[in-house]
């Protein structure tokens, strides 16, 4: 019994995405709305809010890089939030927050950005050779 294979179409029949009648797929949501924004985006975001607010009160962090890595390279036995950085004579000082470990402790955006805020004046505090409470007089009080 054979079953005769019916030829091929010279051209190819067009692709059409609208097969089930519900016409093209677009993004879940406009670039305008926060769910657009990557979490990484987001804490970035956050920190640099936060170096902002500090560099209006201690203008010499201008010249301080600010880094956001998702998670320190060495294995240590309790998780930094953030790590200062001196300068040297060939770079400048950098101060470097980690975004997974203060993501973890954190519950909401709310939670976040206060915990960014402290760690980010932490950091400028140690390289500053200064309290918290100096560099940000409202430190703890949120």
């Amino acid at each position: 019994m054979d079953s005769p294979v019916p030829p091929h179409p010279s051209e190819p029949r067009p692709r059409r995405r609208d097969r089930h009648g519900r016409g093209m797929r677009g993004p879940v949501a406009p670039p305008q709305v926060p769910l657009s924004v990557s979490r990484s985006e987001s804490f970035r975001d956050l920190v640099q809010d936060s170096v902002e607010r500090l560099e209006r009160r201690w203008p010499q962090l201008a010249e301080v890089d600010f880094m956001v890595l998702d998670v320190p390279a060495t294995q240590e036995e309790t998780v930094p939030l953030g790590r200062a950085v001196s300068a040297k004579k060939d770079r400048p000082a950098q101060i470097v927050i980690y975004r997974r470990p203060v993501e973890i402790r954190t519950k909401n955006r709310d939670e976040r950005a206060l915990l960014v805020h402290e760690v980010v004046v932490e950091q400028v505090a140690d390289l500053l050779g200064l309290s918290p409470e100096s560099v940000d007089p409202r430190y703890g009080q949120e």
